[in-house]
């Protein structure tokens, strides 16, 4: 029944993906044979060289096997050249968090959260919750919307209570006291029934802090916040299909909005200029390009970095197995593949332990999510929160020979609830049930349709069945890790805020 079930859908969404996707890549240094239309990238990111003593992964590099979590293995978790040094769990976290300086703010997950948790980590080994923000769009939820901008020292959150929100954003000083945000905008977006018009689901400043782009998947908006007292909307209008995070070159005339399978680059100059700054602006975006793919059904966000002075991005699948794009965009209008970042468990060959063993653990399994870099020019590292396969670093001084160093997937919280994580947005909003890992069903589909794997190799093992509580055997891990040095400060759903350190024999690469 499992088979059939997971070949109709299977056949169904990869039809509806070959027809959304743009049909063509640029490719740099493709495989030989690689068809830049249709393939799937065929390799891992070489795996890291652990220390003796580190708690390695017994599968497949990225996996937790279903062995680890039927013998509650998974529960000491996992690292590889990564120490835990500092831990403050809270309530959980919602899916993506931010930090400026020594603070951290912690994602909110409606409808059961008391908001924002603010996170001292003055002491490393021992953070301490200092603040928490309540204001409508804190405890509506924030999901990918919740960003700092280190220039203006300013925190930014929308209200996001399930896929999307609008309205209601809060803009606060942390300049001054990080550990003690101070609100700014006490009027429009703030108080109940005083909305900005807008719709959110994720959101990023521009590269000044003078705007506050909120992405809506639909309907995008741009916000005016140089005076942040006053935040008020300057464009507003659609952009693409389920259009997510965004990515900007430093004059911020440039954005790489992601979207289903693919990513569009657009000029923003208009807004960033303020060419009509009595109304807001309805019109679409001058587009400068598309690239779309079928490696990855979701984009996520784009980094931006330069090598060598050439301007890159990675840009970050969240569904499908289609890991991390690294592309040179010096021609907007044509950027061009260098490389993609995957792990094992995502190649087509093991789709079906991809299955196997992240079902009934909720919707997500082994997908990349958020990154970040330690320095935008001849970035050294990236690290990326791999959601079910934890905090993943790789050496990217060579885009063309990128190497994993280090990983840590944190101990899974499988005797923890929703009375013990009300915030965690792997525990409430999304794995109440056990459910298969439908983000993965576009890899899952495309593998057994090109001979890679038999569905009905796909083992369940010792798990619940469907529809029964999930068993959080493993957590997600969706949130940019963001560099401090060689620590690394990290938020997850179960283990909420954690302090890193990367070991010296491994970061800075060499």
């Amino acid at each position: 029944m499992l088979d059939k079930v997971l070949r109709a859908v299977c056949v169904a969404v990869l039809i509806g993906a070959y027809e959304l996707a743009a049909p063509v890549w640029a490719l740099a240094a493709p495989p030989p044979g690689y068809n830049t239309q249709f393939d799937i990238w065929p390799y891992a990111a070489s795996k890291a060289t652990c220390r003796p003593g580190d708690r390695v992964e017994t599968g497949l590099q990225g996996e937790v096997p279903t062995e680890d979590r039927v013998s509650k293995r998974s529960a000491l978790g996992y690292n590889c050249n990564i120490d835990l040094i500092g831990k403050y769990q809270g309530n959980g976290a919602g899916i993506t968090s931010t930090s400026y300086k020594n603070c951290i703010y912690v994602g909110s997950t409606w409808p059961y959260t008391t908001g924002v948790q603010v996170i001292d980590a003055s002491d490393p080994a021992h953070p301490v919750q200092t603040d928490l923000l309540t204001e409508p769009a804190m405890v509506g939820g924030t999901w990918e919307s919740l960003k700092a901008h280190e220039g203006r020292g300013l925190l930014v959150g929308t209200g996001v209570p399930l896929l999307f929100g609008g309205g209601y954003i809060s803009i606060y000083d942390i300049s001054q006291d990080c550990r003690h945000p101070r609100l700014l905008n006490l009027g429009a977006g703030s108080l109940p029934g005083v909305r900005i018009p807008m719709i959110t689901h994720e959101g990023n400043f521009s590269p000044d802090g003078n705007t506050y782009w909120a992405g809506g998947m639909l309907w995008n908006s741009a916000i005016d916040i140089s005076d942040p007292t006053a935040p008020h909307a300057v464009w507003s209008a659609p952009v693409g299909w389920l259009s997510h995070g965004m990515g900007f070159t430093p004059d911020g005339r440039t954005m790489f909005m992601s979207q289903f399978s693919g990513v569009t680059v657009l000029d923003v100059s208009a807004v960033q200029d303020r060419v009509a700054p009595d109304f807001t602006m309805h019109q679409l975006l001058p587009q400068y390009g598309h690239k779309g793919w079928v490696d990855g059904q979701e984009s996520q966000h784009s980094v931006y970095v330069t090598y060598a002075g050439v301007p890159h991005i990675f840009n970050i699948d969240e569904l499908g197995s289609g890991g991390v794009k690294l592309f040179d965009t010096s021609d907007p209008t044509d950027i061009k593949l260098r490389n993609i970042i995957k792990l094992e468990i995502n190649l087509e060959e093991h789709q079906d332990r991809w299955t196997s063993s992240a079902g009934f653990n909720g919707v997500f399994a082994y997908d990349s999510h958020y990154c970040a870099v330690d320095r935008q020019d001849d970035p050294q590292a990236l690290a990326c929160g791999w959601v079910q396969s934890g905090i993943r670093v790789f050496d990217v001084r060579d885009p063309e020979n990128i190497r994993e160093i280090a990983y840590f997937n944190p101990p899974a919280q499988s005797d923890k609830r929703y009375e013990d994580l009300p915030n965690s947005v792997h525990v409430f909003n999304l794995s109440v049930l056990a459910t298969p890992p439908l983000t993965g069903i576009f890899g899952v589909g495309r593998a057994a349709l090109d001979g890679k794997i038999n569905l009905n190799d796909i083992v369940l093992g010792n798990r619940p069945d469907w529809g029964q509580p999930a068993d959080f055997s493993a957590d997600w891990c969706m949130s940019p890790p963001e560099f401090r040095g060689n620590m690394l400060y990290v938020t997850c759903s179960d283990n909420g805020f954690m302090t890193l350190k990367l070991d010296p024999a491994v970061y800075p690469p060499r």
